[in-house]
């Protein structure tokens, strides 16, 4: 911990490198490409590389341990041996990605109920879902009744070791305990995870009391389950976890860390634990800072999270100062702390990398280096006066006011017609009920039809192909005739295996939102923007700057080519207004509602074009809608009639023999059903197989009329499913819907997979689909 008055931290950084060297070090390791020594040796860079950088701009508190191969939570599990039976006993790094991945591997189970040792061909991955309401993925802990904890990973006192070696005094990074049990989960009845938190406890003992003997004075621990709806279990647990970490580590200071809201009722426990230091979040809970000031301990230490760690806009450096300076002069500056809101993890890293960005744009903007910058000055005019960064708060409050008043973020053309849509404009002509007569005639599938929810594997081919056509290296025409014939040996083999319902593969698109947004009006894209999303999987979020329209068609002419291929039916695939809101990072100048029915608008046009052209299945993808809950229930319901409303705007348009597609992902229906139902989409597909079809639960007590295609194939993982485990899966949803209802597809797009992954586990759906319709 740094002696200077009001240090500044970072909480986390983005683990990707420069250049996605993680990403690339990886996917070789997982290829056979290059070794264990390797893989690692570029961990061991990266996590130098990143303490440096936050040395050379001025962060006084570096952290450590805050860097992943894969997921912090997953590197929990395994640090706590919550490592399912599955799994087998061995702890190493092909375990962890076991975990992460799967593997086709065999793996040696436990010895059974009846004394044989088991030996399958094939473990799933874990479970997976969004960190609370970002863009980040983890792997869901996964608890048995008998759990034991024990501390089976030292991977914190390693990396703190390792920095310390290097000559970094770092703040260890750990997820805490009770945020840990409260994302997890158990397949097995009558488990609570928080009926765990006496077992986990020693092993945080244990890992703390390491920490300290190694020599870290501070230990960040991560608690973002305080914003959360509070109860008495979770107060409880947190009251008992740190009362044991206090009584037992002594000589240890812990700094536990809240982000991503406000504390509200769970105030009174964050300020009562006998810890030395507390972070809030006062981005998303500005109004927060008073009443924790006036609540906190005298010697509690506050991390004050002024800078936005989750988005890209640059801060207006002399309002946060005007905010702070009475916390200041309250609190003293011995006891304040200048941090982000969050991790850095969810920021690009460095701004200056970006050399075609439009120049008002880019000086709007602040990626993870920057808001380091940020943070220093800010800290720098509370500690020695505003005098000591003049030029850095100017121009600061230079850029807010351009922005503020650019003639490229307002349009007075979007703002009329978003005035003149009606009520009627978001309601379908008929029913369901009406619709699916209609539909069934016009298509004549067969009972489970199958399909796929759009996109097909990126091949290095099809990746070098795009990058030389942005270098120049190929022409337009040269590319188009290059996709064109990805485009249409995709649509010939889906038709030799004997899928019902194609896809043209999406071989021109770069992202699922990129592509959009890149032709709509009011978006900014970077070249090095690079975000994680999960493991190996990152993404560049649009920038969405400004008001939004659509100048020209976006898609009608693949869908047209493609459709040309066959007489099998041609789904028209969009990213829906949602989804390209909740993964963008977005303005913050006006309402998301408010952005949201301006893409809907945009996209509705899109429909529009796409029905005349004669497509008559369009697929609309919402894989985003519930991350963009907010994580106070009483919230819920504004956010979700403004989501409803902005995908029932862009897609009632249509006659009802059109059929509305959406494909939803990486969620839990069973709180917003209402939500689900209200869409009106004649299809959805989700992602279920991970879940052994529990989230159909939902559907079948709410008594949805409308159809489904529970996923059966799990695409995050590189293993193949057989036909007789994706039968078995069906059967789950048997049991739960109604055969006429049940479409057969994988999870979700199939981008990041490979062709000899795809082909086999598609021959296997389409079997599966076969055996199922076959006379019992």
């Amino acid at each position: 911990m740094s002696n200077s008055q009001i240090p500044i931290a970072t909480l986390g950084t983005p683990r990707i490198g420069l250049k996605r060297e993680l990403k690339f070090a990886l996917e070789s390791y997982w290829s056979g490409k290059s070794s264990q020594a390797e893989l690692l040796q570029t961990a061991r860079h990266l996590r130098a590389v990143n303490w440096a950088r936050q040395e050379a701009r001025g962060v006084d508190i570096i952290p450590s341990n805050d860097f992943s191969l894969y997921d912090q939570v997953l590197d929990t599990s395994f640090m706590v041996g919550a490592i399912p039976a599955i799994y087998g006993e061995q702890v190493d790094l092909d375990t962890y990605f076991a975990m992460a991945r799967g593997s086709q591997t065999y793996v040696e189970l436990d010895v059974c109920e009846h004394g044989h040792a088991h030996h399958v061909h094939g473990v799933p991955a874990q479970e997976m879902t969004k960190w609370f309401d970002t863009n980040y993925h983890y792997m869901v802990p996964d608890f048995a009744k008998d759990q034991v904890f024990k501390l089976t990973s030292t991977k914190p006192v390693d990396e703190f070791l390792e920095a310390k070696a290097l000559g970094y005094h770092t703040r260890p990074v750990l997820v805490g305990p009770v945020t840990f049990l409260r994302l997890g989960k158990s397949r097995e009845d009558g488990v609570n995870p928080l009926s765990l938190i006496d077992r986990l406890i020693p092993v945080y003992v244990e890992i703390l009391t390491r920490l300290r003997d190694a020599g870290a004075d501070w230990v960040q621990i991560d608690e973002p389950a305080l914003v959360l709806d509070g109860n008495a279990e979770t107060r409880k647990a947190l009251k008992t976890a740190y009362a044991a970490f206090n009584a037992q580590v002594p000589g240890l200071k812990i700094l536990v860390a809240s982000y991503f809201g406000g504390l509200e009722e769970n105030l009174d426990v964050a300020t009562s634990l006998p810890v030395a230091g507390l972070h809030i979040d006062l981005v998303r809970a500005p109004e927060q800072l008073e009443t924790v000031l006036a609540e906190a301990p005298k010697d509690l230490v506050l991390s004050l999270g002024v800078i936005d760690g989750r988005n890209i806009w640059r801060a207006d450096l002399a309002r946060i100062v005007d905010r702070l300076e009475p916390a200041i002069a309250v609190r003293g500056k011995d006891l304040i702390q200048i941090a982000p809101s969050c991790s850095l993890l969810h920021a690009p890293i460095d701004l200056d990398l970006e050399d075609a960005l439009d120049g008002d744009v880019k000086s709007w903007l602040a990626f993870s280096v920057q808001k380091m910058s940020e943070l220093s000055a800010i800290a720098g005019a509370l500690r020695d006066g505003r005098g000591s960064v003049k030029t850095a708060l100017d121009s600061a409050t230079s850029a807010a006011a351009a922005r503020k008043n650019s003639g490229k973020v307002h349009s007075f053309a979007v703002a009329q017609r978003l005035d003149a849509v009606s009520a009627a404009d978001s309601r379908r002509k008929s029913a369901f009920t009406a619709r699916a007569a209609l539909q069934r005639t016009r298509f004549n599938l067969p009972t489970f039809p199958t399909t796929t929810i759009g996109s097909f594997p990126q091949t290095s081919d099809v990746r070098q192909a795009r990058s030389a056509h942005a270098k120049g290296n190929l022409s337009d025409a040269q590319y188009e005739a290059f996709l064109q014939e990805e485009t249409a040996r995709a649509i010939k083999w889906q038709e030799e295996v004997g899928l019902d319902v194609l896809v043209h593969g999406e071989f021109e698109r770069n992202d699922m939102v990129q592509y959009f947004g890149e032709q709509l009006s009011g978006f900014a894209f970077t070249r090095h923007g690079w975000v994680q999303s999960y493991g190996s999987r990152y993404v560049r979020p649009p920038v969405l700057f400004g008001d939004v329209s659509r100048p020209n068609a976006m898609t009608v002419a693949w869908w047209q080519y493609a459709q040309s291929l066959t007489a099998k039916p041609m789904k028209g695939m969009l990213t829906g207004p949602v989804t390209i809101l909740n993964w963008s990072f977005v303005r913050d100048d006006v309402p998301r509602s408010l952005a949201c029915r301006q893409i809907a608008l945009a996209i509705r046009d899109e429909v529009g074009d796409l029905e005349k052209a004669g497509c008559q299945m369009i697929q609309i993808d919402e894989a985003a809608l519930r991350e963009g809950l907010p994580l106070r229930k009483r919230d819920w319901q504004t956010y979700l009639d403004w989501a409803v409303d902005s995908f029932r705007l862009c897609s009632s348009g249509v006659a009802d023999e059109a059929q509305i597609h959406t494909h939803m992902c990486y969620s839990e229906f069973n709180d917003i059903m209402d939500a689900i139902a209200a869409m009106d989409a004649d299809v959805i597909s989700i992602e279920t197989s991970r879940s052994k079809m529990e989230l159909l639960d939902v559907f079948k007590s709410s008594k949805y009329p409308n159809e489904i295609g529970p996923g059966v194939y799990d695409i995050h993982s590189p293993r193949v499913p057989d036909i007789g485990e994706m039968v078995e899966l069906m059967s789950l949803a048997r049991q739960r819907l109604d055969d006429a209802q049940l479409w057969i597809n994988p999870d979700c797009g199939l981008k990041t997979r490979k062709w000899e992954e795809v082909r086999p586990a598609l021959v296997n759906m389409v079997a599966a689909a076969e055996r199922l319709r076959a006379p019992a």
